[in-house]
């Protein structure tokens, strides 16, 4: 019936105790913010917690994770720490772990840390490994690399050209995972 200050002063410790470990879990386990199948997104998402995709969008997408289901569409630039594409992008992704699933359809040029790719995946661009994929400047050092191995391109093919006086064409393209047309370095 009667209580001690004692055990009045452990009962409120034992409880300050308990209240912040479920107040960190809260804050770490909440529910990823979910673009329903029958939705239409025109412009840029950005979240600081857990996106899913099962819809359509039209924009840029930015979050912590990214999961993009099986009939989802995104066409924009796509940034998170963690992608799972399932459905179908058409842009860039830079993120520090990419994940194609076997369903998955990828038009663009990956940017990434580890980069994971599942038999039956479907990816036309170019992928390239980054210390830090998602830091502003990791395009930007990629544009220039670009820039200059294209500004080099007439130098070598006004080295090859024929003697025939008809000028040669170089193309210089990236060997991609689907491209078929020469065989990858080993």
């Amino acid at each position: 019936m009667f209580s001690s200050k004692k055990d009045s002063a452990a009962a409120a410790a034992a409880a300050a105790a308990t209240s912040i470990p479920q107040a960190k879990r809260a804050a770490r386990s909440s529910a990823p913010s979910i673009i329903s199948a029958d939705l239409i997104v025109n412009g840029t998402l950005i979240s600081t917690g857990d996106i899913q995709v099962d819809g359509r969008v039209e924009g840029d997408v930015r979050s912590a994770a990214l999961v993009i289901g099986d009939k989802a569409f995104i066409n924009g630039e796509v940034v998170a720490e963690d992608v799972t594409v399932r459905g179908r992008v058409q842009g860039s992704i830079r993120a520090r772990k990419v994940l194609l699933c076997a369903t998955s359809h990828v038009e663009g040029n990956i940017l990434h840390e580890a980069f994971a790719v599942e038999t039956g995946a479907f990816f036309e661009g170019t992928c390239r490994h980054a210390d830090n994929p998602l830091a502003d400047d990791a395009g930007a050092k990629k544009a220039s690399t670009e820039f200059r191995a294209l500004s080099t391109a007439p130098a070598a093919a006004a080295a090859t050209a024929p003697a025939s006086g008809s000028p040669a064409t170089v193309v210089s393209r990236p060997a991609t995972a689907t491209d078929t047309s020469r065989p990858l370095a080993s």
